[in-house]
């Protein structure tokens, strides 16, 4: 591990000040992720911004209906809170679903939703990787892509996002608070959160230089039977092949999000309206355009028949 310096950060404007102020800085909070690429010099930040004193780690009331989300709320607790429970079930499947019990005691929000792939190649210094080093090449198109994209991927890239809370994210239309290092505050739909990955792979979300999330919101409980089905090759502690989170209306309506199978979290908003007519109609609106290797072609019957399980699940 390269040498940094460390700070504290006493406020939000302080924490992104900071970020300006010395080159290279990164934010840390749990650090469950960031902690280990500085380990494989993956990452090599040459200042660390405490933002774990924050005042960050509440679940609280929106004013609209909603919930708001600290970025630093645990990701055990964000799953045991009773709102999040009884409004959002959704939510707290994800979040059970993904890591160990002590990563999620560890694991916060913003940590989780910003958490880097766990591409083999990526993390294997050894290889070209164009997240890694830009303009070094892909090792992973032509070699073992049993676990990698088959949607949105691009010549530069075909790595998956990890997060299983993103995903659940996705499908309750979150919106992501944050503090630029000008002082200015946004609001971002998580749906224009994540990039996929074009030529530019090294940049995976729109977020500028030294923007802090601060807070997800969850707009006002939709209700529905909300399931999450990971698909995985061990029962725990394993990412995903593919999942799905799903939100169904008593009148067959709902919404779909993909895991495990693109850049981002996969949803196509169009293809929601064939959810009366099953998983196979649905399935070839959400697939459309999918380019699979020869490895992990597997993954489009693997969805339809997942989500064809969500979905009687969901009816009964």
């Amino acid at each position: 591990m390269k040498s940094f310096t460390y700070e504290r950060a006493a406020s939000p404007a302080e924490a992104v000040a900071a970020t300006t102020r010395v080159q290279d800085a990164k934010f840390i909070a749990g650090g469950t992720n960031l902690l280990d690429l500085m380990k494989l010099e993956i990452e090599t930040p040459a200042h660390l911004v405490d933002v774990n004193g924050l005042a960050f780690d509440k679940i609280e009331a929106a004013p609209d209906g909603g919930l708001r989300i600290g970025a630093l709320v645990r990701n055990t607790d964000l799953a045991a809170d009773a709102r999040v429970r009884r409004d959002y079930p959704l939510l707290t499947r994800a979040l059970v679903a993904g890591a160990s019990g002590q990563l999620r005691n560890k694991a916060t929000t913003a940590g989780n939703l910003l958490q880097r792939t766990r591409c083999p190649y990526f993390y294997d210094t050894d290889q070209p990787c164009n997240k890694r080093r830009p303009g070094s090449g892909c090792a992973a198109i032509g070699g073992f892509t049993r676990n990698h994209a088959i949607l949105g991927a691009s010549e530069a890239c075909i790595a998956t996002h990890p997060s299983d809370m993103a995903v659940a994210m996705r499908a309750l239309d979150a919106t992501v608070e944050t503090l630029r290092a000008d002082g200015a505050v946004r609001s971002i739909p998580i749906a224009e959160l994540y990039r996929l990955p074009g030529e530019t792979p090294q940049f995976e979300t729109t977020l500028t230089p030294g923007e802090l999330i601060t807070a997800v919101t969850l707009p006002k409980p939709i209700g529905g039977t909300q399931i999450y089905r990971k698909v995985r090759d061990r029962a725990s502690y394993a990412f995903a092949l593919v999942s799905v989170g799903a939100i169904i209306q008593r009148d067959g309506s709902g919404r779909v999000a993909l895991g495990g199978v693109a850049h981002k979290p996969w949803r196509v908003e169009a293809a929601e309206a064939e959810l009366p007519r099953g998983a196979r109609a649905v399935s070839a609106r959400l697939l459309a355009g999918a380019s699979p290797t020869r490895q992990n072609a597997f993954k489009l019957p693997l969805i339809e028949r997942t989500l064809a399980a969500v979905l009687a699940e969901a009816r009964g």
